[in-house]
């Protein structure tokens, strides 16, 4: 196992993605990189490569500390990456501005009065005019 594991596996079983066909996918489309460079599904992933992980509008910077090709509890997953301070605290602070930004509207606690919906009607008119 010291020769390395295909990408899309050790994905795989490093829990960045929940299928080995998604993990697949997410490199085929070159959302993961190892040194900056776009991979192929078939590249074998090595002890110390670094790499940088797209999924979902959040992005990883690991450096890989161990391989596996089988997936495991989530608690030995993690221990087969090691993330960089930066990229924990860039991935904390989009995060936080996500749930700010979803804090921001606030749905009405009842339905609108005859007042308000005549109010919210003549908003309407305006754009008509």
């Amino acid at each position: 196992m010291s020769e390395g594991v295909r990408i899309d596996v050790w994905l795989w079983a490093a829990r960045f993605f929940k299928t080995r066909a998604l993990a697949k996918e997410a490199v085929t489309l070159s959302r993961v990189k190892i040194a900056g460079q776009p991979c192929k599904p078939s590249r074998s992933v090595r002890v110390g490569d670094a790499l940088a992980i797209e999924r979902g509008g959040e992005r990883w910077e690991v450096t890989v500390l161990g391989l596996s090709d089988v997936r495991g509890p989530a608690a030995l997953a993690q221990q087969m990456y090691g993330e960089e301070e930066a990229s924990r605290a860039r991935r904390e602070a989009e995060s936080a501005l996500r749930a700010a930004e979803r804090a921001g509207y606030q749905p009405p606690v009842h339905r609108p009065d005859k007042r308000a919906r005549r109010l919210i009607q003549a908003l309407g008119d305006l754009d008509a005019t």
